[in-house]
């Protein structure tokens, strides 16, 4: 995980796109723990504070499970969730963009699906 180059979105929600990102990928399935706040913040160069208030926007959407003394892990079906919320924001938000761009380029849909 990493945050990459510098970006206009706050540190805090582009902590939450990697950790989410590595969901999704499987690097964290559900019930596995999630690396502590201090690790997080030193493998990303951002600060322990920063760290928490991403993890505790998951907490509070009930895709990670804090256990006291133990640590945090990733939620049953955080994956399944994840993904569904990423995929209604691609249909409704990203792809409009995306359609309206191609349609401006002249690209046709058909010919994207030759070049995968």
């Amino acid at each position: 995980m990493t945050l990459g180059r510098p970006h206009e979105k706050p540190v805090y929600i582009r902590l939450r796109e990697v950790i989410a990102e590595a969901i999704l990928a499987g690097r964290y399935s559900d019930g596995d723990p999630l690396p502590s706040v201090r690790a997080l913040a030193a493998e990303q160069g951002a600060n322990p504070l920063t760290v928490a208030k991403a993890y505790q926007g998951f907490q509070d959407e009930g895709l990670i499970i804090v256990k006291r003394g133990v640590g945090m892990f990733v939620a049953p079906s955080a994956e399944t969730r994840l993904r569904a919320s990423h995929r209604e924001a691609f249909i409704t938000t990203e792809w409009p963009e995306i359609r309206d761009r191609m349609a401006r380029l002249g690209i046709d849909p058909a010919d994207l699906a030759e070049l995968a």
